[in-house]
């Protein structure tokens, strides 16, 4: 699990949960005559597989909620997006996690539920003077087309934008959709990881580094630095009130044929309670009901983005790319 997760929220959140668990392993007797664990252990774990987004922002604490209410147990595989929705199309994992809505094809298949908003947040060294880029400047970077941090108010050296390998990534297929207007456009980024968490690891290590991640994996990491767009810097507020152009929703995503149905059902119940919420606005996400406005002015959103770069709207299936489509 990365180390950056918030140490302090899970303390104060579960340290209930911990203590229960401390004693158990104690005791090496609490699990069998605690009334309140047969239902859990006798229901077979549900295995959730995705990006690093999802897992720090909502699944980990989450899991540990569900396992403390009683009524199961999360087995948390963290990894990238692809892995996770290849898993669930496949029956190895039963919830994938996911930074952005379905690509169409096998995708088409599967259920995504969008469970809450965060930014896509362009991070660069502490060191680096650069504080702001425009979505025009993000497009030409990412292009190829501007390679030095002199060309955006910076000193004179290049830029070596970071970019997760997998090209169905969550995050960077977001960040592509909005700024190329398709997520599987292929981008000047020779410095390639598996994950957004490994590529922030880089980024502490390279003052000339520049890539995407998100706000929830971020917010708390001294080590990076958010840069703002367009003179907004990403945050929960700014996201709410769609001023910060840059964010996307997270997924839950599942298989409508796995024989786990309805224990599958049961958790995204319980994804939408107020506990639940609440973790996640902790982590410095928007929950999804929280700005319906933001679904509705996607597309406005999208066309000013685009516009911006000079790229005429595409015409999309609206249920390959909206999550309103599979609530």
């Amino acid at each position: 699990m990365s180390t950056r997760i918030s140490r302090l929220l899970i303390v104060a959140l579960f340290s209930a949960c911990a203590a229960t668990g401390a004693l158990a392993a104690a005791t090496g007797k609490t699990k069998a005559k605690s009334p309140a664990k047969p239902a859990a252990s006798a229901a077979p774990a549900l295995v959730w597989r995705g990006d690093y987004a999802t897992a720090r922002g909502v699944v980990e604490d989450v899991g540990k909620a569900w396992e403390k209410s009683g009524k199961g147990r999360i087995e948390i595989q963290p990894f990238n997006t692809a892995s996770g929705l290849d898993a669930v199309a496949h029956g190895t994992a039963d919830i994938a996690g996911s930074a952005r809505g379905s690509a169409g094809g096998t995708e088409s298949d599967l259920v995504f539920l969008p469970v809450a908003y965060d930014a896509l947040v362009m991070i660069t060294h502490p060191s680096n003077q650069v504080s702001n880029l425009t979505i025009a400047q993000l497009h030409q970077i990412y292009f190829g087309k501007i390679t030095n941090w002199k060309e955006v108010g910076g000193k004179d050296a290049p830029i070596n934008l970071y970019a997760v390998a997998s090209p169905g990534d969550g995050v960077e297929y977001s960040l592509r959709r909005l700024i190329f207007g398709r997520g599987n456009q292929p981008v000047a980024a020779p410095r390639l990881y598996v994950n957004t968490a490994k590529l922030e690891e880089a980024v502490t290590l390279d003052p000339n580094a520049l890539g995407v991640t998100t706000l929830s994996g971020v917010a708390s990491n001294s080590k990076v630095k958010m840069v703002s767009v367009d003179g907004t810097r990403p945050s929960v507020a700014t996201v709410t009130s769609g001023s910060y152009l840059l964010y996307t929703p997270l997924y839950l995503v599942t298989n409508k044929n796995n024989p786990k149905a309805a224990q599958i059902e049961a958790f995204m119940e319980f994804i939408k309670t107020d506990a639940v919420k609440a973790l996640a606005r902790q982590h410095q996400l928007v929950p999804y009901t929280d700005a319906p406005a933001l679904a509705e002015q996607d597309n406005a959103r999208r066309a000013k983005i685009l516009a911006e770069n000079g790229i005429k709207m595409p015409v999309e299936d609206p249920a390959s790319v909206s999550g309103a489509a599979h609530q």
